[in-house]
């Protein structure tokens, strides 16, 4: 019944479920209360009401497992990049163990000069457990690669609902309006944090505007 359930999810994203993610997603149901938050320190907090709230962090350096997309749709390019993460936090690493899950998960995307569509390439990041940092598990698929990501500040504004082209580009828009005219972050690229999985219709997201080094 749950793999029933991820392939309906799957089939919205417009990509098929194989088989061999049924054991990955029924491990990662047992464990979905045990989530551990990617550590970050609060710079400062703007915005009387929620709607309009922002959060200026700091991400330390750390290692992450990333996977680069580069499918028609988006939607179809975080699924993939999931679904081959997925078999890496359950096994298909060289300690052949269930790793934990972190949260969020981040999607980096690229805009278009125009700015009004995004680059197809999407890298999809998750960050390694602490007992994993100083030695992180190598990846069975060549495809993934754990990467040291450098200290990151960035401006934050949570939204709610499914990730799509169309949605991310509207939460970038209004962010836009909410900064006003700024030189201190960048342009065109831009993150999408997720934090809960693709099945939850009112899932929490954030979009992450890159502070200028």
């Amino acid at each position: 019944r749950l793999f029933a359930h991820w392939e309906a999810v799957a089939s919205t994203h417009r990509v098929s479920l194989p088989r061999e993610m049924a054991g990955p997603i029924a491990q990662m149901a047992r464990h979905s209360q045990a989530r551990e938050p990617v550590p970050y320190v609060s710079l400062s907090e703007h915005g009387k009401c929620e709607e309009a709230a922002y959060e200026e962090r700091r991400y330390p350096a750390g290692k992450w497992a990333c996977v680069t997309m580069g499918e028609p749709m988006y939607e179809q390019s975080i699924s993939m990049s999931f679904m081959k993460l997925m078999r890496y936090i359950c096994k298909e690493n060289s300690v052949g163990c269930y790793l934990g899950m972190t949260v969020p998960v981040l999607n980096e995307i690229h805009l278009t000069k125009e700015g009004t569509e995004l680059e197809r390439e999407v890298v999809t990041a998750y960050y390694l457990p602490g007992e994993f940092q100083q030695n992180p598990p190598v990846p069975m698929d060549p495809e993934i690669h754990i990467t040291e990501r450098a200290p990151l500040r960035v401006i934050t504004r949570v939204f709610y609902g499914t990730t799509t082209e169309e949605t991310i580009l509207r939460e970038i828009s209004l962010f836009w309006e909410l900064l006003g005219s700024t030189d201190t972050v960048l342009r065109e690229t831009y993150i999408v944090a997720t934090y809960e999985n693709p099945s939850i219709p009112q899932r929490r997201n954030e979009i992450w505007f890159i502070c200028q080094a």
